[in-house]
């Protein structure tokens, strides 16, 4: 199966490096571009890709307003990878809040941007521990009863943490001696409890009700 992309930034020159990168792979297309978040409903409605590589920063509607109206009026809405010039950006921080399931630099290597985008379809995060202790010790709130509103487990307390250190389910299960069915259960309890869409926004809710911290 092929997986469709839609890029939207409002530089071309970007658009169509990351276009050259994708469409060179058998398993990988470009449905659609856009140069402004307006674009994306219809073309989202239209093309039905599996992953938008989304701008953050726009001079019309950016990618956290684009990002949250695509996941709210979606029934099925893609996976969104955001595409930044800088990694410790507020509005990336936002834009992962908001729905996003990861963050790619612009910088990145060709190798990096299909390896992402690949992650991102199969319904992984692109979850980087350090650069999201980063964005949360700088520009997130403090003190939300998201966690204490869930009433996890004990255990899938213990899977939360470890989620929040970047492991994956297979590594989670190591950890834990355990299965990976079994994880995979406590990791989909973990997100229908915290009422969040993929891990990356569990992980961010977890630093955000002081459950972890910044700081480790």
């Amino acid at each position: 199966m092929t997986t469709g992309v839609l890029i939207v930034d409002d530089d071309e020159l970007i658009r169509i490096g990351l276009r050259a990168i994708i469409d060179a792979q058998p398993d990988l297309s470009v449905l659609a571009e856009a140069a402004d978040g307006a674009e994306v409903p219809p073309l989202v409605a239209r093309h039905r890709p599996d992953v938008v590589l989304m701008d953050v920063r726009m001079p019309g509607i950016d990618g956290i307003q684009a990002t949250r109206h695509l996941l709210a009026t979606s029934a099925d809405p893609p996976r969104v990878l955001v595409v930044t010039t800088f990694a410790n950006d507020e509005y990336v921080y936002e834009a992962l809040r908001a729905g996003a399931s990861g963050f790619l630099l612009k910088r990145a290597r060709p190798a990096e941007v299909v390896e992402a985008v690949r992650v991102v379809a199969a319904g992984e995060s692109l979850l980087f521990p350090a650069a999201i202790r980063q964005l949360v010790g700088a520009y997130g709130p403090a003190g939300g009863d998201q966690l204490r509103a869930a009433r996890l487990t004990e255990r899938e307390a213990e899977v939360l943490r470890l989620m929040t250190t970047g492991r994956s389910n297979p590594e989670i299960a190591a950890h834990l001696v355990v299965g990976v069915e079994t994880v995979k259960t406590h990791v989909g309890n973990v997100l229908a409890k915290l009422a969040v869409r993929d891990r990356t926004q569990a992980v961010i809710a977890a630093y955000e009700s002081g459950f972890v911290t910044p700081s480790g």
